[in-house]
């Protein structure tokens, strides 16, 4: 998913990806139950029906946006993560610290990308024994509802080949092939293998290039893809940037031409309706003036209109449980349109929470914006850590929503690196930027100095996830002071009281601390 930046509860903030890698790391969590409602369609007003027609055609843009962008070169690029119609391109490395690319990357797990085009023919996908291993192809339409995901939830780790199909295909496959059907004849394919650790590399790279796409007509033949055709005049700039510097007859048009291929389901006749009303009619030229002055007005006002009710709806993404943010409705959304344009506002590409679910927690158990200048703890009772088939793990992001370079190179624990159980079962652990004990150290999180936030991710979550009796613990600070203060080489010299200022003269050093309140932004 285009992960379009980290945004603190309340506060959605946006913010363009540097480059198309960011089409990988994708799935960022809140996008969840609870979003506002579109106004209905059917119109009180010809602005509210261009408004509605804004929100209900933005995933589209930006999907198309994306996907031009995403395949604009010759042969696969695992540094930008391109590569052209119908071809993987797999993830390079395991982010770091230094990866300043998208924001909340995934270590856990490589990304293996694919952008499909099914208007000529059915393209096979076929995928190899992984032998046990936990991996992941969720397919998207170009809505971005997930038409299905093999992998080893739902169709288990043996060798198999798929053909995804487009929406007016009716022909015969061969045997032994499993059809999956695309409402839209663009599609996308966003594909996790499990890593276990950088040393996995070689052995998940070696997995992940026996991934192949291949069109039906060559199905079973030796078969090199074709050398992609580039674009020069494409725009650089990353889709959501581009979607948002859109004028309306821009954005119309191109949600115009998008759905003569992609066309919505029958649920959405009302609003299909509606569009035509606005002069907007899928593979037809769009033109902002043909339907009068009143119309033209409205739609041009709808663009920052329908933005800003887009940016109001991710505030309202997701349930507050014990301060984590949970998604549970992620994936498919029906007619409701505002909660899918959240969804792609807020990061394109989103799982199903049968496959994956990502809490995110900001604020600790007493509500305030976690901060390295303090200690806390996250503690697990016994039988009650993250229930997952596959794994879980928490992985530690600074305040821009990057890993955090620390002494012992540790960006995650749960997966790759397992805490120690306490002699109860129970497991405690231990979020702060200094090292704990000795004896605690297997369980620390290291944190930045400053604010940060932490993302629990469990694939393909048991039972009790989704249906919300088990929830994440809270954040619990476990230091007695409100502020910690320190001196350049580390050592505590200060610690401040709610509320306080405090001018501290210690050899020569002046240090002043001001306490923080609430959720700082995240760009």
């Amino acid at each position: 998913m285009f992960a379009r930046h980290l945004a603190s509860p309340g506060k959605p903030l946006r913010s363009a990806t540097a480059t198309v890698v960011a089409a990988f790391l994708l799935l960022w969590p809140n996008a969840a139950a609870g979003a506002a409602r579109q106004a209905p369609t059917g119109g009180d007003s010809v602005a509210t029906d261009a408004v509605n027609a804004y929100v209900y055609g933005y995933p589209l843009v930006l999907t198309q946006a994306t996907r031009q962008l995403s395949t604009n070169v010759t042969r696969p690029n695992a540094v930008t993560g391109q590569a052209p119609v119908n071809q993987f391109v797999t993830q390079e490395n395991v982010p770091g610290p230094s990866f300043k690319t998208v924001v909340s990357p995934n270590v856990d797990t490589l990304y293996s990308s694919a952008w499909l085009n099914l208007k000529r023919e059915p393209v096979i996908l076929h995928v190899p024994d992984t032998r046990g291993r936990y991996y992941l192809m969720p397919i998207l339409s170009a809505w971005t509802d997930v038409i299905a995901s093999p992998g080893k939830r739902t169709t288990g780790t043996a060798a198999g080949d798929f053909a995804i199909t487009g929406p007016d295909w009716h022909g015969t496959l061969p045997t032994g092939v499993q059809r999956i059907k695309s409402p839209t004849d663009t599609a996308w394919i966003i594909g996790r293998t499990q890593l276990n650790g950088p040393s996995d590399l070689p052995a998940v790279h070696a997995l992940s290039a026996k991934y192949t796409l291949t069109p039906l007509s060559a199905y079973g033949r030796p078969y090199t893809p074709p050398t992609g055709r580039v674009d020069p005049d494409l725009p650089t700039v990353s889709p959501p940037k581009r979607v948002a510097q859109m004028d309306a007859q821009t954005f119309f048009s191109h949600l115009a031409s998008a759905m003569a291929d992609n066309p919505s389901s029958p649920a959405n006749a009302p609003m299909a309706a509606t569009l035509r009303r606005l002069g907007i009619r899928p593979g037809k030229p769009f033109d902002i003036d043909a339907k009068g002055k009143t119309t033209a007005q409205a739609l041009r006002q709808a663009v920052p209109e329908g933005q800003q009710r887009i940016q109001e709806a991710v505030a309202a993404l997701g349930n507050d449980v014990n301060g984590w943010r949970v998604a549970l409705d992620l994936g498919r959304y029906g007619t409701d349109y505002l909660r899918r344009a959240a969804t792609a506002w807020q990061g394109l590409g989103a799982n199903l929470p049968q496959d994956a679910v990502y809490p995110t927690v900001f604020k600790d158990s007493q509500g305030r914006q976690l901060n390295g200048a303090h200690r806390y703890t996250i503690h697990f009772p016994p039988g009650r850590i993250p229930p997952a088939h596959a794994f879980w793990s928490l992985t530690m992001y600074d305040q821009q929503g990057f890993l955090v370079p620390n002494p012992i190179n540790r960006y995650a624990i749960g997966h790759t690196t397992k805490p120690e159980p306490n002699s109860d079962t129970s497991v405690t652990i231990y979020v702060q930027h200094d090292p704990p004990a000795p004896d605690k150290r297997s369980n620390w999180l290291p944190a930045p100095a400053g604010p940060f936030n932490v993302m629990l991710r469990m694939y393909w979550p048991r039972q009790t996830v989704l249906n919300g009796t088990w929830s994440p613990p809270p954040v619990t600070k476990a230091d007695g002071t409100d502020e910690l203060a320190h001196t350049g080489n580390g050592k505590l010299v200060a610690a401040i009281g709610a509320g306080a200022a405090l001018l501290l003269a210690t050899g020569g050093t002046l240090i002043v601390m001001a306490r923080r309140h609430g959720i700082l932004p995240r760009r």
